[in-house]
């Protein structure tokens, strides 16, 4: 008989029964019934109930432990009778009567305890994020990722694409987040960065006439932790495609993220969840910006939001009517079937606004089709009804409406959309809704100095080529940029790339840069580009972001084996700490205090 087991906590069942069989695992809980002891005892696989009489050696050995100390347990799997069969546990039809026990490791006092569901404190869960992983939802968050990259790098190697490694000491980039650096010992005073992405060597990969690549890559970005994103680190599904075009990059990519939501849309025995069929719909960047105040739109929500600006013109609210005077929009949400709301809510949602930093939300009120509030009253009922035949609202609806200029409005009401559908519960529930953000401004203009700066990635090929960007208006040209968005979670940037060196100059020279800027900051690109480059694109999407919308948690940390915390800090190991001063003579390093 093997030392430890014979089999796992999750494989025995009655056809076993009558079998001397020896298992090990953790003591995940103990009951003592009148004198009889019962043991659920876990491993990686699932649980197995133990059950121990007084006249049994293994009986004082098991009573004096505690939880979470590991046991090696031999004896005979025996049925278990009537309604004490667990229906609930795979191995609920038997248990096994102890007839030895071995101490692997005995448990002292526990910091938090592993059975239930009780929520503690972020601190003492990642403290002690060994113990927090023996629970069982968060074990489980951890298999699915692993269960998600074995489907992505499948389902990638399936379409054709070869996964290579990219170096992890690179150079610094002026582009993008915050490098972390990393000082050389033989170079004093030079430094290596951390990649935000192997975005520059992958492009040159395809130079380098390799033709579909993929990774699932490590990124660093020291920038401040999201619920959605990792202070540090994450990971990526980074790929690149040679001669491709945009829709090219869209029939690669849909099918590999179609596909794993669809394979885990039942995660944690849930009924599963409704995919997006592909293809996945395409919105250019200012429609949604227009419709929805977001280019990460949440499309589970059906509200739609309309600029109303021009019923303005003239119009006997004054406010409104002196804002789109001067150039400035106003944005109307719809708020359905609220004529049974109070007037609380209303004013709550402009207080919300106000709390937001916003000058407030105003709105309409329309109960039996009699309309309320101040803006219906100095708009006038003609005009009131013009706007709810534009919006397509009836006689109960209420309406909510953001104004200032352009993109201010536009993100008010997007909040605004959001929080109006969550407050009437109408946010499309057990389906992951994915769609395609394109034609991105290539440009965008600094509001205070007029600068024009690039809005997304400086890398992208502009729509119409050079020709564009030599007669065109800078605000007015369209990049090869996309997003692919799910359920309001941006999962990733992607772009076909500016392969061309001439089209590169001229784009960083609209932005501010000189040839030689661009030929000293980005000299490896520029160089390779000239030496015969290949039209090609790519995307990353977020491996982090995916898990976490499957296993539909809150936090990105719930899908992480062992995060930092909102400060960037790893209190398990202790990281960041300090280190010796001969450490920092090695590097040629003096701290300041």
């Amino acid at each position: 008989m093997h030392a430890y087991r014979t089999h796992d906590c999750a494989a025995l069942r009655l056809a076993d029964v009558g079998q001397t069989v020896r298992l090990s695992g953790w003591v995940h809980r103990k009951r003592d019934h009148g004198g009889v002891l019962f043991i659920d005892l876990r491993d990686h696989y699932g649980l197995t109930q133990i059950v121990v009489g007084p006249s049994s050696p293994a009986f004082e050995v098991l009573d004096r432990l505690r939880v979470e100390s590991v046991v090696t347990v031999t004896g005979e799997v025996v049925a278990r009778e009537g309604d004490t069969a667990n229906r609930n546990l795979a191995t609920g039809e038997i248990e096994i009567r102890a007839a030895e026990v071995i101490v692997q490791s005995a448990a002292a006092e526990l910091p938090m305890p592993v059975a239930g569901d009780a929520e503690y404190p972020e601190e003492i869960r990642l403290k002690y994020r060994y113990l927090d992983l023996r629970r069982e939802k968060l074990h489980a968050n951890i298999m699915l990722r692993s269960g998600v990259i074995a489907s992505l790098r499948r389902r990638m190697m399936g379409q054709g694409f070869t996964e290579f490694q990219t170096p992890i000491l690179t150079a610094s980039s002026p582009e993008g987040a915050r490098d972390f650096l990393v000082p050389s010992r033989i170079h004093p005073g030079k430094f290596y960065a951390l990649p935000q992405a192997p975005q520059m060597f992958k492009q040159l990969m395809m130079v380098a006439g390799f033709d579909r690549y993929f990774q699932i890559a490590p990124c660093f970005r020291d920038e401040d932790a999201r619920a959605d994103r990792s202070p540090g680190e994450f990971y990526q599904l980074d790929l690149e495609m040679s001669f491709v075009t945009q829709d090219d990059v869209f029939a690669a990519l849909e099918p590999v993220l179609g596909g794993v939501f669809e394979e885990f849309a039942g995660f944690g025995g849930r009924d599963p969840w409704v995919v997006t069929p592909g293809p996945f719909p395409r919105i250019p960047y200012a429609e949604s910006m227009l419709k929805y105040g977001s280019d990460k739109p949440d499309l589970r929500n059906p509200l739609v939001i309309q600029d109303v600006s021009e019923h303005f013109h003239g119009s006997g609210f004054g406010l409104f009517a002196k804002l789109v005077e001067q150039g400035l929009a106003v944005r109307a949400i719809p708020a359905p079937g609220t004529a049974d709301k109070s007037r609380k809510f209303f004013d709550d949602m402009n207080e919300w606004a106000r709390g937001e930093g916003h000058a407030g939300l105003g709105y309409v009120t329309r109960k039996g089709g009699e309309f309320g509030g101040p803006i219906a009253k100095n708009h006038g009922e003609a005009g009131m009804l013009a706007i709810y035949e534009a919006l397509g609202l009836g006689p109960d609806d209420g309406c909510f409406f953001a104004a200032g200029k352009p993109l201010v409005a536009a993100k008010l009401a997007g909040q605004a959309r959001t929080r109006v559908a969550e407050q009437l519960g109408l946010i499309e529930q057990n389906v992951f809704k994915l769609c395609w953000i394109v034609d991105f401004p290539m440009f965008e203009a600094d509001e205070e100095t007029g600068r024009i700066d690039f809005s997304h990635n400086p890398f992208s090929m502009p729509q119409g080529e050079l020709e564009a960007l030599e007669t065109k208006d800078p605000l007015d040209i369209l990049a090869y940029q996309y997003d692919i968005v799910c359920n309001g979670v941006e999962l990733s940037s992607g772009a076909i790339r500016n392969h061309k060196p001439e089209i590169m100059y001229k784009a960083f020279e609209i932005a501010g840069y000189t040839q030689a800027q661009v030929d000293e900051n980005f000299s490896g690109m520029i160089n390779a580009f000239k030496l015969g480059a290949p039209p090609h694109g790519g995307s990353a999407p977020g491996v982090d972001r995916i898990v976490m919308l499957i296993a539909d948690v809150p936090n990105i940390r719930e899908v992480v084996m062992f995060p930092m915390n909102q400060k960037a800090e790893d209190l398990m190991m202790g990281a960041p700490g300090p280190v010796s001063a001969k450490q920092l003579r090695e590097l040629h390093i003096r701290t300041v205090e």
